[in-house]
């Protein structure tokens, strides 16, 4: 049984997003030099990426990554990166796909960037995480 996708879009729009992004992000002073310190491969990182959208709109169990381990390894991603990463996403979005969609998958975007960011300012902290457990 599969799950239908969360909003109406294909994989060929997922494609021509993630490569029109990366197109813009590669420009982009701020952004660009934050990727180009850790993607040698372009096409395989567009690819991946790809994968990883595909997984989160359409269910298709193809992408085998763990986002938060990769920001975190990356040592250069700052939880203030992801406000201009995903103004750059919204902009494609806008350009690329009907209102609807776009809106409904900006929406799932920065969900998932709050959940990265978070998880970076855990991180990142001098201060572990006080857990209120009751013994």
């Amino acid at each position: 049984m599969s799950l239908p996708p969360r909003f109406p879009v294909t994989a060929t729009q997922i494609d021509r997003v993630v490569t029109r992004f990366y197109a813009v992000v590669r420009a982009d002073p701020q952004i660009g030099p934050i990727f180009a310190a850790h993607v040698t491969d372009w096409p395989m990182h567009e690819a991946k990426i790809s994968r990883f959208w595909r997984n989160a709109i359409l269910f298709e169990r193809e992408y085998d990554g763990n986002p938060m381990q990769v920001h975190i390894k990356a040592r250069n991603v700052m939880p203030g990166h992801f406000a201009p990463w995903l103004d750059l996403f919204d902009t494609v979005l806008a350009a690329e796909l009907p209102e609807d969609t776009a809106k409904a998958w900006s929406a799932l975007a920065h969900r998932i960037g709050r959940g990265l960011c978070y998880g970076l300012e855990t991180y990142s902290s001098d201060t572990p995480p006080q857990l209120n457990a009751r013994v």
